[in-house]
């Protein structure tokens, strides 16, 4: 990892002051003997949902709180994390044992998308909030955008694809309510038939209803 050191570096426009956080945040729990990346997932995970959530709150003034977080979640996901991961050639340098590599590990968005956090996290305890905050606000900055620029939420996708194959619209149900009056959480599940399912949880129905559609879609376009 040493040798490569220089070229993550440029990758990712940063230089760590402890180089050793840098391949803990590369480093697949997979490789025993070595300390690899979960904690500092943990951390990552908690800095970059700061960042997003104070993002969409600043640029985006006439979203109501379940408008916020429909985005909010398509900016966290595993899908767009491991994008980010791959577009910055970062993959290439995540350490797996020889069995997960032969097992596709690289491949795997949920892997990938903990390597992104973990290296946000690395990041964080290395230098503070500044530099993960410049990190994510360059890198997400066009996926910020790209989410209040979207003509039809995931409820409507779901619909026309039910409708295009001559199915039944989609059904929602609201499985459980938890937490006080003044700060729910909602489970809303869906279905499109019998064989089609998935749940979302969100602080609103309505948030929670979108939230279980985009699940759904992400399980019938194989990204799950």
């Amino acid at each position: 990892m040493a040798r490569d050191l220089e070229e993550v570096y440029t990758l990712l426009g940063y230089r760590f002051a402890d180089p050793a956080l840098l391949e803990q945040a590369l480093t697949h729990p997979s490789c025993s003997g070595v300390p690899n990346y979960q904690r500092l997932e943990f951390i990552g995970d908690r800095v970059l949902g700061a960042i997003i959530a104070q993002r969409l709150y600043r640029d985006y003034p006439a979203f109501n709180e379940g408008d916020l977080a429909i985005r909010f979640n398509e900016l966290v996901r595993k899908e767009t994390l491991s994008r980010i991961l791959v577009r910055l050639g970062l993959d290439r340098f995540v350490r797996l044992s020889t069995g997960e590599e032969d097992n596709g590990g690289r491949e795997k968005p949920a892997i990938l998308a903990d390597c992104c956090e973990a290296v946000i996290g690395a990041m964080f305890m290395d230098s503070g909030f500044a530099s993960a905050h410049a990190f994510v606000e360059k890198h997400w900055q066009d996926l910020v955008a790209g989410v209040a620029l979207k003509d039809k939420d995931a409820k409507t996708l779901l619909q026309e694809w039910a409708q295009g194959r001559g199915m039944a619209a989609p059904s929602y149900r609201e499985i459980a309510r938890e937490g006080p009056a003044h700060e729910p959480e909602f489970t809303v599940g869906v279905s499109v038939g019998r064989k089609h399912q998935a749940t979302g949880k969100g602080p609103s129905k309505r948030a929670a209803e979108q939230l279980a559609a985009r699940s759904l879609l992400d399980k019938l376009n194989g990204t799950e």
